[in-house]
């Protein structure tokens, strides 16, 4: 009795094995084209990244230029010129 419900259990469990292989199999199979794909990533700069940096060099060439006026302009009032 035990051998008739124990066989139609162990057909259940097989589907199990076999699909937890494939999902194995597949994982191995797409690793190293992750791997790969996140190396390029990394490695590469898109456009709006260096649209980007591009904005933050602009803006902070704009500061460091305000800021040296800014320190002329106070020199400038600290000394008059002599007449």
């Amino acid at each position: 009795m035990k051998a008739l419900i124990l066989i139609p259990l162990a057909g259940l469990l097989g589907g199990c094995v076999v699909g937890t292989v494939a999902k194995t199999a597949v994982a191995v199979v797409t690793l190293p084209v992750k791997v790969a794909s996140a190396g390029v990533d990394a490695v590469t700069t898109s456009q709006s990244e260096a649209d980007q940096k591009r904005g933050r060099e602009l803006r902070k060439a704009d500061e460091k230029r305000a800021r040296d006026e800014r320190e002329a302009a106070k020199k400038a009032a600290q000394h008059p010129p002599d007449e």
